[in-house]
């Protein structure tokens, strides 16, 4: 079966980068992340700054789930579970940090 435009662009990347496909998961979650924090949020982590992140890798997920259906006959639910973490873990984790800080410097006051 033909690989589609989107598994084709992915394919390239890999090879273009040398990473693993979960790597590439983590800098794009990091990536969107970053570039919410600084055009959306003006600099300021907020939880808000998640949104993209999640938009972004259920998007990709969306598409690899597609693609899968088309080529295997079936969903691999596992793996696009796998990814969303990959892609949203350290983005909620900064997220969850700055909160903590936050609400440390309440205590505190």
């Amino acid at each position: 079966m033909e690989l589609s435009i989107y598994q084709s662009i992915k394919l390239q990347i890999l090879d273009l980068l040398a990473l693993s496909k979960d790597a590439v998961h983590i800098h794009i979650g990091i990536g969107v992340f970053l570039v919410a924090v600084m055009i959306w949020k003006k600099g300021r982590i907020e939880g808000v700054c998640l949104f993209p992140v999640f938009g972004v890798a259920i998007l990709m997920e969306i598409l690899d789930l597609r693609d899968d259906l088309n080529s295997l006959g079936y969903l691999r639910w596992s793996a696009s579970g796998h990814d969303i973490i990959n892609t949203t873990f350290w983005p909620i984790i900064l997220v969850f940090m700055v909160w903590i800080k936050k609400l440390y410097r309440k205590i505190r006051k």
